[in-house]
Parts: structure tokens; sequence; C-alpha cells
């Protein structure tokens, strides 16, 4: 995807020493575009950790970055062992993160120490080449779903939450991979965006890249989604995710369970868009068994932005002795979901369907 006419992807090496690592600080934007180089996996732990970089599968393939930088500095058996957990305990929710670093383990396992840098590094780069093209099958097929709704002529009227844009993958994103394929075949579309609070990833990094790309959009706050499905103004649901069970559950930035719902009372179709890497073979029932992270009440009672004189600065929101509870993701049961737009195609939100659509994962995970 481009920013202001230039192409990107999300992370890459650095051209200029070809080993270190680039990567947008998502922390800055829609203020400022900062381009870290991260050089240690300490340093990659804390991107991830601080979301510096965010989204299940760019997580995943910074961690595999994380790996390399670890392996070029000491390709030991210990130092694997290593990093391999101290990376894995940045984000708990993301299952991309926990595939991609058993990816690069079992890679790496395989190869004596002398030529576990040069293998690390190819891997991590085959995870990114494969999100890209992982992204556009997902963005293919989505789009069919919006072109069915724009058959009747009418402006295709979209509302997603968080961001799943290509800033959360390495390119293309999931959730608005459809979308940017729509627009860029001339459709009608147009998106309503959720603030996403507590980070505020729908009106900080969504509209931002919508916009760069010049894709019709409105920023609405969290609450106001159900308002507009009641009135007609809203004719699908399209969200990513950082975990999807084998049956179907949905674990995503928190709010997404109270859209499904609306969605549902309104009968507005509910998608989920995915890559296969986040699909947890292992567990069944969402509710009992995925993780959710708690993170840090600051982000709750503070905010950040751009003062009316061009200043950044975060200003506290609530009162100094309140409390906060910051869960950062709900799980949206698969009852609640029309279908999950994989890599594959789209599927329901079922054991037997997904089954069916990755049988060689499927059967894997079960051996």
């Amino acid at each position: 995807m481009k920013i202001d006419g230039t192409p990107y992807r999300s992370i890459w090496i650095d051209e200029s020493d070809r080993w270190s690592v680039r990567i947008i600080d998502q922390t800055r934007l829609p203020w400022a575009i900062e381009i870290p180089r991260l050089t240690t996996p300490e340093q990659v732990a804390h991107a991830i950790s601080a979301m510096l970089v965010r989204g299940a599968p760019l997580i995943g393939a910074t961690a595999a970055y994380g790996v390399a930088l670890a392996m070029r500095a000491d390709p030991s058996d210990e130092a694997l062992a290593t990093v391999i957990p101290m990376l894995a305990a940045t984000r708990p929710t993301a299952i991309n993160l926990r595939w991609a670093l058993l990816r690069m383990q079992r890679t790496l396992a395989a190869h004596p120490p002398a030529e576990r840098a040069d293998a690390a590094y190819a891997e991590a780069a085959a995870i990114c080449d494969e999100d890209v093209a992982t992204n556009r099958a997902i963005g293919e097929h989505g789009l069919a779903l919006i072109r069915a709704r724009a058959q009747a002529g009418h402006r295709v009227n979209i509302l997603t939450h968080c961001n799943a844009g290509w800033i959360a993958t390495v390119d293309w994103g999931t959730a608005l991979a459809p979308i940017y394929m729509a627009h860029d075949a001339g459709i009608d579309v147009h998106v309503l965006v959720d603030e996403t609070r507590p980070r505020n990833q729908g009106f900080s990094l969504t509209a931002w890249e919508l916009g760069k790309h010049g894709v019709p959009h409105t920023v609405i706050v969290d609450n106001a989604g159900g308002h507009f499905m009641q009135r007609g103004a809203v004719d699908m649901v399209i969200v990513g995710t950082d975990r999807v069970t084998r049956a179907g559950d949905v674990a995503n930035k928190i709010g997404t369970y109270l859209k499904a719902l609306a969605a549902r009372d309104n009968g507005v179709p509910f998608y989920v868009a995915l890559p296969s890497s986040t699909i947890d073979w292992t567990i069944t029932d969402g509710l009992g068994s995925i993780p959710i992270e708690e993170r840090a009440p600051a982000e709750v009672t503070t905010i950040t932005g751009r003062a009316l004189d061009g200043a950044m600065m975060t200003v506290r929101i609530v009162p100094k002795d309140s409390p906060a509870a910051n869960p950062a993701f709900d799980v949206t049961p698969a009852r609640l979901v029309s279908g999950l737009i994989t890599e594959r195609g789209i599927c329901a939100a079922s054991a037997p369907a997904l089954a069916a659509m990755f049988p060689d994962q499927a059967l894997q995970t079960a051996a």
C-alpha cells in the first residue's frame, strides 16, 4: 500500500546494512511517521509489547525477525531457547505470535548454529511474503461479498472496528483488504470507522490509512454503531481477529462482541477476516480458553493527541483517584459470526466448516 504515493510494507530490512529491521512506529500515527531501526531481540520485544507494531499478522512477522536478530548475535542452542519464550511473552492473545515463533524454532533446529542466522532471515522473509499473498487472497474473496452488495447500484456502507488494515499486517490487511480492492475496482464504498477506545486504533490508524489511499470514510464513536445499523446505514460489518478457535469463536479488540450483537439484532451480516495462521486448532471454547490480555490502566485514564498549537500532549481524562480496568480483547461467539473470510475462501464459523476448509491444518493438530 502507499503513503503519499510511496509504496510501503509495515516491516522491512534496512537497505543500508541489510540486517537491521525497520518498522513504522504506530504509536506516533497519525501525527508523525517515524521509522525506528531495530537491532536486538530486546528492542523487538519492546516494539511488540509497547505496540509500536500491532495486529496479529504483523506481530508474528516482527517476532520472526526478532529471532533472526538473536541468531545473528548468537546462533547457539541456548540463545534460541532463550529468545523464543522471551518474545512469546510479549502479547498473550494473538496466536500468530506463537505460530511464527514455533515455525522459526522448528526451522532453525534443523540447522547447525553456523547456518542459523542466514536461515532465520530467510524464514522471516518467507513469513512476510506469505502474509502479503495470504492477505491479497483474503481481499479477493471478501471483494465478492462487497460486489454482491453493490449490484443494486447503491453505496456499500461497511463498519469496521479497531484496525485490521495494511499496517496490522505486512501489507494489504485482513478486514480492510476487500475494501481496498473494492475501492480500486471502482465500487462505491464508504467505511464507518469505530474510534476503538482505549488505544484509538480506529480513528488514529484505520482512518489514517483509508485517507492515505483515498477511501471515503467517517469516524464514529464506539457506541454509535448500533444506531447506524438501526437506520439501515450499515450494509455489513467486517472486522479482523487475533485468535479464532477451531469451533469459530473469535477474539478481537474489545468492543467487537457488542458490534456483533447489534449486527445480529438488526440483520446486518457480520464477517471476520483472517489468515489461517490466526486459527488456534488446539482450543474449542473461546470464552474459557483464550487468554485476554489486561493492559495498563493508563491507556484508559489518559489520551494522547495534538493540541491546537501543534504540540503533542498526553492528558488525564478521568478523576485522579478512579481506578480503571483495561481488557484488550473480547470474545465473539461463533453463533454471531456470519462467515469467516480466509485465504482459501469464505466459510461458516463452525468446527466442520473450518476443518473442511483447512483439512491439512486440522489433521496436523489432531495428530
